[in-house]
């Protein structure tokens, strides 16, 4: 009983400064909320977490890099401030609705964020079927977002509004019109964001080839409505961001991520310089370290085919052409040089014949992606080619030049 009388002096002091007891009580809420939002993330979550990692039927990576429970205890504090800010003494009618109607926004949104994340769990899961490669879920999941945050998004509208979500809905579709025509390029660019950020189409310094565009560069910018690209001659495309969805484009992030560079390339050879080669002919080719082994294997394969036709005339049997000696001389080459890689396709081919020549295309990959280093070990390759053809006794096809036509005319006429 002795007590009251000092519990009464201190209640009428503090009936002198509202504002006090008005902070205290705010403290008191804010540590409340700290306190729950802690019980909730450090006992709640975590407790479940390790009962989920028991499951033997969950995909442990998974749930580890992405806590759809972690997001749905961020409710707890908004829960405490929203209940408990109208406890709080001498604090305005205003004040106390404004902040509820901000703790249900950060509930709605919490809420909406949380079944992302699950749709992102779901997705990364549904990847590890087998199915998933014919069967990508990942756009329609995108498209639930999308929906997912416009109901979000109206919500949070209609409580600061105060206002049913249907009657916001009724409003909207009778302006619904007007904004298509109003934004009609902010929805489309917004689409295909969606779209590219989806299936990783672009990214920021990817090499682009959009010759509809005359874009070939690096891709340097992002943005809503356009993507720049830095061409290799230091101008600048501009792209309109629906047009990477609409239109055709070549991305050589693939290329880069090898750490490889196709060299596709065909030499052109004067068809009447192929013809067989003499045994004498092939007693020089040996001279050629690559050509030994294929020489002597090849030979052997031939009489060893021809046993069989003995009876028949020597121009039905098989014998050794310059063409296809050079060929594989070319194959052997490229496998001892030190710019291709080893690894990927080598094929040296001849293609069809046309009234230029015979092409005879190399198809290999060089062990660089840097244009200079590129361009370097395709010259050098083409480089010793050409030089090297005439060892086997074949011309590369050249147009005749006006020089070639013109020393044939000055050529003094022989006499009869």
């Amino acid at each position: 009983m002795d007590k009251l009388p000092f519990i009464q002096n201190i209640q009428n002091w503090a009936n002198q400064y509202q504002w006090l007891e008005m902070l205290t009580s705010l403290v008191i809420l804010v540590f409340l909320a700290f306190l729950a939002n802690f019980i909730a993330k450090q006992i709640v979550v975590r407790g479940i977490r390790k009962l989920i990692m028991k499951m033997k039927f969950i995909h442990h990576d998974i749930f580890s890099q992405h806590s759809v429970i972690k997001r749905i205890a961020n409710i707890v504090p908004a829960i405490v401030v929203m209940n408990g800010i109208a406890t709080v003494p001498h604090l305005s009618t205003k004040i106390i609705s404004l902040v509820q109607m901000a703790a249900q926004a950060f509930i709605f949104l919490t809420i909406a964020l949380a079944i992302s994340e699950f749709l992102n769990v779901f997705n990364l899961i549904y990847q590890h079927n087998p199915k998933s490669r014919n069967k990508p879920i990942k756009g329609y999941l995108q498209l639930v977002k999308l929906i997912l945050y416009i109901v979000c998004g109206l919500m949070i509208l209609g409580t600061f509004l105060q206002r049913d979500v249907f009657t916001l809905l009724a409003g909207f579709g009778a302006m619904a019109a007007v904004l298509m025509l109003v934004f009609q390029n902010t929805i489309l660019s917004l689409v295909a964001s969606v779209q590219i950020s989806s299936y990783d189409m672009v990214r920021i310094g990817d090499w682009i080839e959009m010759p509809t565009l005359n874009a070939d560069g690096d891709v340097i910018d992002m943005s809503l409505h356009t993507i720049t690209v830095q061409n290799f001659d230091k101008t600048f495309t501009t792209i309109p961001t629906n047009k990477l969805v609409t239109d055709t484009f070549k991305n050589w992030r693939g290329m880069r991520q090898l750490g490889a560079r196709r060299i596709k390339r065909a030499i052109f050879i004067d068809q009447a310089s192929i013809r067989f080669i003499s045994h004498e002919e092939q007693q020089k080719l040996r001279a050629f370290l690559l050509l030994d082994q294929y020489l002597n294997s090849k030979q052997s394969e031939l009489d060893q085919f021809n046993q069989q036709f003995e009876s028949q005339s020597a121009y039905n049997q098989r014998r050794l052409t310059n063409i296809g000696t050079f060929r594989a001389y070319v194959e052997f080459y490229l496998q001892q040089h030190p710019g291709i890689n080893p690894n990927l396709s080598l094929i040296i081919r001849q293609l069809q014949p046309t009234s230029q020549g015979l092409p005879l295309e190399i198809y290999a990959f060089a062990n660089t992606t840097v244009w200079y280093d590129y361009e370097a070990i395709q010259s050098d390759i083409f480089d010793h080619l050409m030089a090297i053809i005439p060892e086997f006794g074949l011309k590369i096809y050249q147009a005749a030049s006006g020089a070639d036509l013109r020393s044939l005319s000055d050529r003094p006429e022989q006499k009869q």
